[in-house]
């Protein structure tokens, strides 16, 4: 049985408990990114002992390897992958947009997701190219990265993937677009994603029970007319949740605004869920306008180029390559209580990194894992104690 109910809040943030066949999930919680059906680097067994409650996976690359039909005679995607906790599945749909917009733009999921500011994560924007996809008012068309066969995909084939892999939570087709679209293209966009989930929750509703749910999500860009607008629509159907997906604008602040357009005109009483934001600064941003759940790949990412959450540290990170780690006997964070931080010195990580051991990357997936569940679980604490504002000026 799927549902949600409140615990807790702290004028717009709040604390609540998100009932699925696989267990509860308590928010604020952060969403780990399992893609392919594993979150790079660590076990499911690594994500129990590490507090994780819920993973996303991808419905575009189940699909494409090694596909749903295999994996539902399997047992499904919780047996697949030995994880027996919540499970949620995307469409897709940012997947389908970086073959698309995103190459014709240079827009990628972490470096310039956020066009105007500077590149923050570290990483290099995505080279400009040629689409892979033809986007029409039915559906998408897309080649496989991986053998150049095409694909179709419509918003009812995408909830029967999704249906097929066994999701407790399960997001339909949109159209996700780049911070770089006008206002005539990302209005037909939103209008186009409004289709979809009609269709998606028509057909959801024809073929599941009641231990599924549907998240409806919010498009517009960064537009506030179309955003109110998408909310109003969304929120009017009876989904059992809702995301708030594509372009958030081209700065953080901008990202700000949308969330604050957004939210009021979502179902108080049903969960909001924002796609693709995991930054420490931004968790508290967003959890202060009343999100409940939200994933990221920033944290294993980060983890497999040797760069740790620490909180002390500017912009809390470091990189563990730096030749000041070389014979520092310290955990990696002082405060944290991960298996790494216990067991290891940042010295020793040092020199797994440095000699290539794939240990390395497991540690310090582990340690960042760790460590922002460890953060929302303060979060959550604040929140029900009404302090939101003084964790927040804590950390920041």
């Amino acid at each position: 049985m799927f549902s949600f109910e409140l615990l807790a809040n702290d004028k717009a943030a709040r604390v609540g408990r998100l009932h699925t066949p696989h267990g509860a999930i308590t928010t604020p919680s952060f969403v780990a990114v399992g893609t392919q059906g594993a979150v790079k680097a660590v076990s499911a067994q690594d994500l129990h002992k590490i507090g994780t409650q819920v993973i996303i996976a991808n419905a575009y690359h189940l699909h494409l390897q090694p596909g749903e039909d295999l994996i539902e005679k399997t047992g499904g995607l919780h047996r697949f992958m030995g994880w027996e906790g919540p499970l949620m599945i995307d469409s897709g749909g940012f997947q389908i947009f970086s073959l698309g917009a995103a190459k014709e733009h240079g827009v990628g999921k972490i470096a310039s997701i956020f066009p105007g500011e500077h590149d923050r994560g570290g990483h290099l924007s995505p080279k400009k190219g040629k689409p892979l996809v033809r986007v029409d008012d039915d559906g998408v068309e897309f080649i496989s990265y991986l053998d150049g066969s095409r694909h179709r995909f419509t918003p009812e084939r995408v909830v029967e993937i999704e249906q097929k892999l066994g999701a407790d939570i399960m997001l339909p087709l949109d159209e996700c677009t780049s911070p770089l679209h006008d206002y005539r293209y990302t209005r037909r966009a939103m209008e186009r994603t409004h289709r979809w989930a009609t269709c998606a929750l028509e057909k959801f509703r024809c073929t599941s029970g009641r231990n599924q749910a549907l998240f409806g999500i919010v498009q517009g860009g960064a537009y506030r007319d179309l955003r109110e607008e998408s909310a109003a629509f969304m929120g009017k159907l009876d989904f059992g949740g809702y995301a708030v997906g594509g372009s958030l604008g081209s700065s953080k602040e901008e990202m700000c605004r949308v969330l604050e357009w957004t939210i009021p005109l979502l179902p108080h009483h049903k969960p909001r869920h924002l796609l693709g934001i995991g930054e420490i600064e931004d968790i508290f941003q967003v959890v202060k306008r009343g999100i409940d759940l939200f994933d990221c790949v920033l944290p294993t990412r980060m983890a497999g180029t040797g760069t740790l959450f620490v909180k002390e540290a500017k912009r809390f990170r470091v990189h563990i390559l730096n030749a000041q780690f070389t014979d520092d006997p310290r955990p990696i964070d002082e405060g944290c209580r991960c298996y790494t931080c216990c067991n290891y010195s940042r010295a020793y990580l040092r020199h797994l990194f440095m000699a290539k051991e794939l240990l390395a990357v497991r540690l310090a997936a582990i340690h960042n894992l760790r460590f922002l569940e460890s953060l929302v679980r303060q979060i959550r604490t604040a929140i029900r104690e009404r302090s939101l504002s003084a964790l927040t000026r804590e950390w920041m």
